[in-house]
């Protein structure tokens, strides 16, 4: 994922020995006030997206890293929901279609930018499918500072091998491949297949169903994935790499782990990633089952610090503890685990199978795979450290501005996606107060969205159902707010006035308070109410499991 420059996760690449600290993943877009036809063209459902529905894609890449150079092509299955000879495809500028072919028939295409007109010849018949093959080449463009600012990475590894891998989110896979490139619908299913030289390996999403060695010295790997993936899931990966792996015993049966590491990193890896059935088994249970069983789980090491791609989570934390060997909590906690393990395979329920419509909602990933980390540390050390490190992740919010970007427009919210909104979400968990109907919610928010898109609404909608706790005005609080609600003590002889500052209008939400020793839950709202203490000299405590200020 990758962050804009005003944003929290840019500092943290600037100032990284700090101790502010926010996880790098996904690329959060520039915080733009204008936006262009571009913006609109990739970011909204066009009518030369909406005619079609996606179903499938089978894509074929060469790469020829010596030249940072790659082609192939990419046959689009669709269906047809309203008649039109006018479709949209998304390739990013420098990349080129170079012809587009269906039933035997070459089309004519025009380009916009970073989208191409394909105008069809035969009659798109509704409820048909159908098939286009878009062939493609260029040199993509270059990761300048991976994952944040993505493209194509082409590095090289210690032995001087080639190391190449990308990382598009936020940016966009038609960064390197055609493709419809919007959130709102995902293929079915695809093929991915890898065309490199031999002394080199690509893993790819899904499982490894063929590998074919040809006559110029090159070996293409063709992977086969059976579940619904986003575009910016579609991954790259070539290394001098080699396999371990282990089958894992979860809730759905056998599960295939499979790691890919370099070559001499081999031992390392062996003792490193022993978090990754430790993750599997904590998430299963705080979530329910891996969403992809059928296409296997991978991590795959990578020149980068790493990114959620589906089935093929990509790693480059050093195998170190924490953050690239730091605690972005400050409390200890963070260090007893490897960050990018658990994120970024956290992000297999939150992202790959709930995935945002808009990624104006990005923080739906976010917020959700950020508050994992501390689930990961209830499961194995107790809520007491989960609660530890949650609340202190908030050193690390900006409250810069709304966690929700603007829609249609390819535009993400504030880099307090993951801490705030992690937080948003412990506060919730703070007023069920009720572990094991928490867990209940969580798991069935797996089940209920299981491989769709979703909206905002969506995601509030259900947990004021499943919660039974009116939210509404608190989601308008955190998610479209930037500011920290105050809840108001004062004390008038033995009685106790408070009510919120600092808040939408008609913000209401409980909050737990210590009086004296005693725990008591009080429903504050911004205008003022009194409660009776049983003496003047009481000491007040807000629980600080809350966030808010007091």
């Amino acid at each position: 994922m990758k962050i804009n420059k005003t944003s929290l996760y840019k500092v943290i690449t600037l100032i990284i020995f700090c101790l502010i600290g926010i996880q790098a993943e996904a690329q959060l877009l520039q915080n733009k006030k204008q936006f262009t036809r571009q913006d609109s063209l990739r970011g909204s459902i066009t009518p030369e997206r909406a005619w079609w529905e996606l179903q499938r894609y089978d894509l074929n890449v060469k790469v020829e890293p010596d030249e940072k150079f790659i082609s192939g092509s990419n046959q689009i299955t669709y269906k047809v929901l309203a008649s039109n000879n006018k479709m949209q495809i998304d390739l990013q500028e420098p990349m080129l279609i170079t012809k587009v072919v269906q039933n035997d028939k070459e089309l004519k295409f025009t380009r916009d930018g970073n989208v191409y007109y394909i105008l069809l010849k035969d009659k798109q018949q509704v409820a048909t499918t159908k098939t286009i093959t878009v062939f493609f080449k260029g040199h993509p463009r270059e990761a300048k500072n991976a994952p944040w600012d993505g493209g194509f990475s082409w590095k090289k590894d210690e032995k001087g091998n080639h190391f190449i891998a990308t990382s598009n989110q936020g940016l966009g896979a038609s960064v390197w491949w055609p493709c419809k490139d919007h959130m709102y619908e995902e293929a079915k299913g695809m093929t991915i297949s890898v065309n490199v030289p031999s002394n080199l390996m690509n893993v790819s999403n899904g499982r490894l169903i063929k590998v074919k060695e040809l006559i110029d010295n090159t070996t293409t790997y063709t992977w086969q994935v059976t579940n619904p993936i986003n575009n910016y899931g579609v991954n790259i990966n070539i290394g001098n790499y080699t396999h371990f792996g282990e089958v894992y015993s979860g809730e759905k049966g056998d599960l295939h782990m499979d790691y890919y590491v370099l070559e001499h990193h081999l031992e390392k890896a062996k003792n490193h990633f022993t978090d990754a059935p430790k993750m599997m088994k904590a998430f299963e249970h705080w979530f329910g089952p891996y969403p992809f069983y059928e296409d296997s789980f991978k991590l795959v090491e990578v020149p980068y610090l790493g990114m959620e791609h589906q089935s093929s989570v990509t790693y480059g934390n050093k195998f170190k503890q924490g953050y690239l060997g730091r605690d972005l909590s400050g409390t200890g906690w963070g260090l007893k685990f490897d960050f990018i393990i658990i994120h970024e395979a956290g992000h297999e329920w939150f992202a790959n199978n709930i995935t945002n419509k808009d990624i104006a909602d990005m923080w739906i990933h976010e917020s959700f795979t950020a508050y994992s980390e501390s689930l990961f540390l209830d499961y194995y050390y107790g809520k007491q450290a989960a609660q530890e490190y949650i609340i202190g992740t908030r050193r690390t919010i900006q409250n810069d501005r709304p966690l929700i970007g603007h829609y249609n427009v390819n535009h993400e919210g504030s880099g307090d996606m993951y801490y705030k909104g992690a937080n948003l979400l412990h506060t919730i968990r703070t007023l069920v107060d009720d572990d094991g109907k928490w867990r209940s919610i969580l798991r069935d928010m797996n089940k209920t969205f299981y491989h769709q898109t979703v909206t905002t609404k969506q995601i509030e909608d259900f947990l004021i159902e499943k919660t039974g706790i009116a939210l509404q005005k608190v989601f308008d609080q955190y998610l479209r707010d930037t500011r920290i609600p105050k809840l108001v003590l004062k004390s008038k002889g033995n009685k106790l006035v408070y009510y919120w500052e600092n808040t939408v209008d008609d913000f209401s939400m409980p909050v737990d308070v210590y009086i004296g020793n005693n725990k008591q839950r009080i429903i504050p709202t911004t205008k003022k109410q009194t409660m009776k203490l049983s003496s003047k000299f009481n000491e007040v405590n807000v629980d600080d499991n809350y966030y808010i200020q007091s």
